[in-house]
């Protein structure tokens, strides 16, 4: 199947698991991205050899890792709750694994189908700790291509959870616009050789503000917002300097 770019692989415990899967691809001929599927204490343990595996060919690699919740709390006795902060310290690390080798982290599903309402805290959660989505579960094969903005796949066990999934993972109009007005004030502070500058933001619903100091790491930040607006099409406002 030439369309077929990347593979999810379940069970991924250590490199020889993706060892194996490249054996069999070898005689493909062709370039795969895997999907390495996070799923057990091991897995955990290994998690560094994983996200750097690279096949001696170089045909294969891995181009994400994808947090399965359930599997995880089945290999270590975990007990699920709705807080979830039993598996904070787990999804970290999947996140933490993925951003040093400059991967997809993609965060486990939502087993909650019918409750929209947890289903966007668990979204806002995930992006919160940095996860780039979702992942599909198999019962409702939704594919769509979102490599560009950092969201491969969705996971959702259900079609209604999809649109709350896509918006959750771009940024948000009120997002972009505060990245807009930090590149703003940036080049107008870098004209002055300053290396920080104060940006004022509004203070809830009063009328009162609050000056925050903006440095590189979050030019940095608001760079990246507005890369991923404009791969996914968002409008970004036209926001000077003068107008700040």
């Amino acid at each position: 199947m030439p369309q077929v770019q990347t593979i999810v692989l379940p069970k991924v415990h250590e490199r020889h698991d993706l060892e194996l899967l490249d054996q069999v691809l070898r005689g493909t001929g062709r370039s795969f991205g895997i999907i390495a599927s996070i799923e057990s204490a091991r897995a955990l343990w290994n998690i560094g050899e994983i996200a750097g595996w690279r096949s001696s060919t170089g045909l294969a690699f891995v181009s994400a890792l994808l947090f399965a919740a359930e599997d995880y709390c089945a290999d270590t006795s975990i007990i699920r709750t709705r807080s979830r902060t039993e598996l904070l310290y787990a999804r970290s690390h999947v996140v933490n694994a993925a951003k040093s080798f400059r991967l997809h982290a993609i965060d486990m599903v939502c087993v909650n189908y019918k409750d929209t309402d947890y289903l966007r805290e668990e979204c806002e959660d995930g992006r919160r700790l940095g996860f780039d989505g979702k992942v599909r579960n198999s019962a409702f094969r939704c594919r769509k291509e979102f490599s560009h903005i950092g969201l491969i796949e969705q996971q959702a066990i259900h079609p209604s959870q999809v649109q709350f999934i896509q918006e959750t993972f771009v940024p948000s109009e009120r997002e972009i616009l505060r990245a807009a007005r930090i590149i703003a004030k940036m080049e107008e502070a870098y004209t002055q050789n300053k290396g920080a500058f104060g940006l004022d933001e509004p203070n809830g619903a009063s009328s009162a503000s609050e000056t925050e100091m903006i440095d590189e790491p979050m030019v940095k930040q608001a760079r990246k917002t507005l890369e991923r607006a404009r791969r996914a099409g968002l409008v970004i406002p036209d926001v000077s300097a003068t107008s700040l």
